[in-house]
């Protein structure tokens, strides 16, 4: 990962170094089990745990002779080591090693989108709460439909992301798996017991069964759950891109002070958090297309998945701490324009108001057709528009509508409350409140 991007924790979980350390982890936890079941003596995995190094420059150097290095990594083990290092990778195969040790990666990496999940969990709930009753328009096809809470737009991020966390947490305990199972799967060389033994001391599940390899549909829903959490993210900044245009501004990413927007134009504050959360998702979202490859593999197992898991499983996870943390800054300090909202709301001169007045009439008189009603306010809804006149005005002048409708009822049906009545019960469903 380039630095600019980095996330420390991340990047130590899978440097060169630390896999290896994860290997040696799996070897001695194998080794542990073989004792636990009566096949190696208990001195020589107590002198292995004691000796056994990982020496990064001695992998290098073997594994270029070699060309393996898991060999060039258990050889290396071996020079530590005295009688005992017949012990080492015993009956195992390759991936026994590099799939339980990924697992191992993924789990303890994990823990750190965990925490940013939950920081941003923290953020939307309490930007819900702040906006519940701000009224802003809502738009549907980009256009101005009817009011609604500005509130309610975390909330339902807020309730999307519970269910990108959860989908994460499954998927996490689908992938998280040791796999000590042999060269092809069948526990040929290995006591069936031993992967149990070893899953639990190494603290991960054990699947139902594998070849050579864990099934990569296991890598294919984790990195989904990533994808939809990008996804997510990539909606908000995308409303905060569209909601802080020129022609709208409503919401702005703070500019800080000493800041600057364009290199040619000293006006210009540009969204430019949010746009980058969107490009980095977009780098997460297509990694998707090599995890569903992946798990095509030939026969027992290929290769082909091995490169490429090596980069796109530390960028994704790295990329989405990265991502988590700056869309959670721009929300914590997101400046919001509550009377430019009103502002919008009144410059359609009442029309959106117009399906309130629809349906109030049609509960009030049953004796006049939906039709009927629609298309006499329709009709008065595009001469407000066209003429600059308040909707509740003509409606007031009309001969139609002045028989239907009081002036009273009418400025009831002008208020802006009658959208807030069910922000709590859908509060109280989401689990905000």
């Amino acid at each position: 990962m380039i630095e600019r991007y980095r996330i420390d924790e991340i990047e130590n979980i899978f440097s060169l170094e630390s896999r290896y350390k994860y290997f040696l982890n799996v070897e001695i936890a194998v080794i542990k089990g073989y004792v636990e079941l009566g096949i190696i003596p208990n001195e020589d995995y107590l002198k292995i745990k004691e000796k056994a190094k990982v020496d990064v420059s001695l992998i290098n150097k073997i594994e270029k002779e070699t060309k393996h290095d898991v060999i060039a990594f258990t050889r290396s083990l071996s020079t530590f080591l005295d009688e005992e290092k017949r012990w080492i990778h015993y009956n195992l195969t390759s991936t026994d090693v590099v799939d339980t040790a990924l697992s191992l990666q993924i789990k303890d990496a994990s823990s750190f989108v965990l925490i940013e999940i939950d920081k941003f969990l923290t953020t939307l709930k309490n930007m819900a709460l702040t906006y519940e009753y701000t009224p802003i328009i809502g738009r549907s096809h980009g256009m101005h439909a009817e009011i609604t809470s500005f509130g309610l737009k975390f909330a339902t991020y807020y309730d999307e992301l519970m269910r990108c966390k959860k989908r994460f947490i499954d998927e996490l305990n689908n992938v998280c798996c040791a796999k000590i199972s042999g060269t092809v799967g069948n526990f040929a060389n290995l006591p069936y017991e031993l992967e149990e033994i070893v899953a639990k001391e190494l603290g991960l599940n054990r699947p139902n069964s594998s070849t050579q390899v864990l099934s990569r549909d296991r890598l294919m829903g984790f990195t989904f759950s990533m994808v939809a959490i990008a996804s997510l993210l990539t909606k908000i900044s995308t409303e905060i891109r569209h909601l802080s245009r020129s022609e709208v501004k409503e919401v702005g990413e703070h500019f800080y002070q000493n800041q600057k927007g364009s290199s040619a134009m000293p006006h210009k504050k540009n969204p430019i958090s949010s746009e980058n959360v969107a490009g980095l998702a977009r780098y997460i979202i297509s990694s998707l297309y090599m995890a569903i490859e992946n798990n095509d593999l030939w026969h027992e197992r290929d290769i082909s998945h091995s490169s490429n898991e090596r980069i796109y499983i530390n960028d994704d996870i790295s990329l989405l701490i990265y991502i988590l943390r700056r869309m959670d800054k721009v929300i914590t300090d997101l400046d919001v324009d509550k009377e430019k909202m009103i502002k919008d709301i009144e410059m359609d001169n009442g029309v959106i108001f117009s399906g309130r007045v629809l349906n109030y009439i049609l509960d009030k008189y049953t004796s006049h057709s939906r039709e009927e009603v629609y298309d006499n306010i329709q009709k008065i809804a595009f001469r407000a528009i066209n003429e600059g006149i308040n909707l509740k005005e003509l409606l007031i002048q009309d001969s139609y509508f002045n028989k239907l409708l009081s002036k009273d009822e009418l400025n009831e049906l002008f208020s802006y409350g009658y959208y807030f009545k069910n922000i709590k019960n859908i509060y109280k469903t989401i689990g905000i409140k």
